[in-house]
C-alpha cells in the first residue's frame, strides 16, 4: 500500500518535460548555428563577465534554480542527518574517485589511444584540462538535475554546500597533485564569486520569496507560484544551452574531431561515476530520493571553475581550455540521460534496498 501511495504522490511530467531531450537537441543545433552566423553578438554576450563569470548565464541560472530552491524548507535541513550514507557516498565519489579516474582515462585515451590523431604539442594540455574538469564538483546545475528526477531537495542543497566548502580547501592541492605542479594558481575570484552568485544569493532570494508567499497565502499560494515558475526554469535551461553552444560554435565547426575525441573520456567518466554512486547507494540502503541526486552530483562538473582555471594556468587558446569547454558541451545532454536512467531504474533500485 505504501508503494502505491508513493507512486500516486510522485509528480507527473508535463509534455514539455517529457520531450526535453528533443528541445535540448534543437537548442544545441540552434546554438552552434547562431554562434557560427553571428559570432560578434555572442562575443559581446561572452564579454559581459566579472572574474570570468558570465553575468548573462548567471541570470539564467538564477531563473533555473530559484524555483527549485523555493521547495526547500530550511527548518527541515536538520533531517539531512538521516541521509548521512548518501552524503558519504557522494563525498567519496567527488573527492576520492572522480579526479583520479579522469586522470587515468585521460592518460589512456588522450595520451595513448587517440594520441596519433591529436596535435602532439597539446596532448599534455588536453589531459590537464580533463583533470581540472573532474576536480570541481558541480554546484548550480545539480539543482536542475535533482528536480528533474524528484530528488530530495534538502539533501541536494546540503551536499552542494558541503562540496563548496571542501572545494575552497581541496581544489588547489588536488589539482596540483594530479598535474604534478608544485604551486597551482586557483582563480579565487571566480571560485568565490561563482559560489556567491550560484548558491548563496539564489538561496537568500528563494527563502525570502518563500516566506513572503507562505505568509500571504499559505501552502496553496506557494504551490501556485511553483507551478507558474516551473516552465520558466526549463526555458532558462534551454536558453543557457543556446548561449553555451553559441559561444563555442566556431570551435565546434573548426575542430570537430578533436572535440569528439576529448568527449570520449568525459562521457565514460560521467557514466562510471554516476553508476558507481548509484550502486554504492543501493548497497548501503540509501533512499532512492537521495541516491538519484547523489549519482548526479557525483557525476557532474563545475565547468565554470574548470574553464577559468584552465585559462589562468594554460591560456585562452590552450588545449586545456578546449578540453574544459568540451565538458560544457556534453554536460547537459549527458546529465539528462543520467536523469532518465535513474528514473527508469527506480523499481530495480527500491527492490534492492528493501531486500
Amino acid at each position: 500500500m505504501a508503494t502505491l501511495a508513493s507512486e500516486a504522490q510522485r509528480p507527473t511530467m508535463s509534455t514539455f518535460e517529457r520531450y526535453l531531450s528533443i528541445w535540448v537537441a534543437l537548442c544545441i543545433i540552434a546554438g552552434i548555428a547562431l554562434g557560427h552566423l553571428f559570432p560578434g553578438a555572442f562575443a559581446a554576450i561572452a564579454a559581459a563577465e566579472v572574474a570570468r563569470v558570465n553575468l548573462v548565464v548567471a541570470v539564467l541560472i538564477w531563473l533555473m534554480i530559484i524555483p527549485m530552491l523555493l521547495k526547500i524548507d530550511f527548518g527541515s535541513l536538520g533531517s539531512v542527518r538521516q541521509h548521512w550514507r548518501g552524503v558519504g557516498v557522494t563525498l567519496f565519489i567527488n573527492w576520492a574517485v572522480k579526479p583520479f579516474s579522469m586522470a587515468l582515462l585521460g592518460t589512456f585515451f588522450i595520451g595513448w589511444l587517440f594520441a596519433p590523431m591529436l596535435p602532439s604539442g597539446e596532448i599534455s594540455s588536453y589531459i590537464a584540462g580533463l583533470i581540472l574538469l573532474a576536480a570541481a564538483p558541480c554546484t548550480a546545475m545539480v539543482f536542475v538535475w535533482s528536480n528533474l528526477c524528484d530528488g530530495e531537495p534538502t539533501y541536494t542543497l546540503s551536499q552542494v554546500a558541503l562540496n563548496d566548502v571542501i572545494m575552497v580547501f581541496a581544489f588547489a592541492p588536488l589539482v596540483g597533485l594530479l598535474l604534478g605542479v608544485a604551486a597551482i594558481t586557483v582563480p579565487w575570484e571566480t571560485l568565490l564569486l561563482s559560489v556567491a552568485l550560484y548558491i548563496v544569493a539564489p538561496v537568500i532570494v528563494a527563502q525570502l520569496l518563500r516566506r513572503a508567499t507562505l505568509a500571504k497565502g499559505g501552502k496553496s499560494a506557494l504551490d501556485d507560484l511553483l507551478a507558474k515558475l516551473g516552465p520558466i526554469s526549463l526555458i532558462s535551461l534551454l536558453a543557457t544551452l543556446v548561449l553555451l553552444f553559441g559561444f563555442q560554435g566556431e570551435q565546434i565547426i573548426e575542430q570537430p574531431l578533436v572535440i569528439a575525441l576529448l568527449a570520449v573520456p568525459i562521457l565514460i567518466q560521467v557514466y562510471f561515476n554516476a553508476g558507481l554512486a548509484y550502486w554504492l547507494s543501493r548497497r548501503f540502503g540509501v533512499a532512492w530520493c537521495v541516491a538519484a541526486p547523489a549519482a548526479l552530483i557525483g557525476a557532474s562538473n563545475f565547468f565554470e571553475l574548470a574553464v577559468a582555471a584552465a585559462i589562468s594556468l594554460f591560456g585562452l587558446n590552450s588545449g586545456a581550455a578546449l578540453a574544459t569547454v568540451v565538458g560544457v558541451l556534453v554536460e547537459v545532454p549527458v546529465m539528462l540521460s543520467v536523469v532518465k536512467i535513474v528514473k527508469r531504474s527506480r523499481g530495480w533500485y527500491e527492490r534492492g534496498v528493501t531486500a
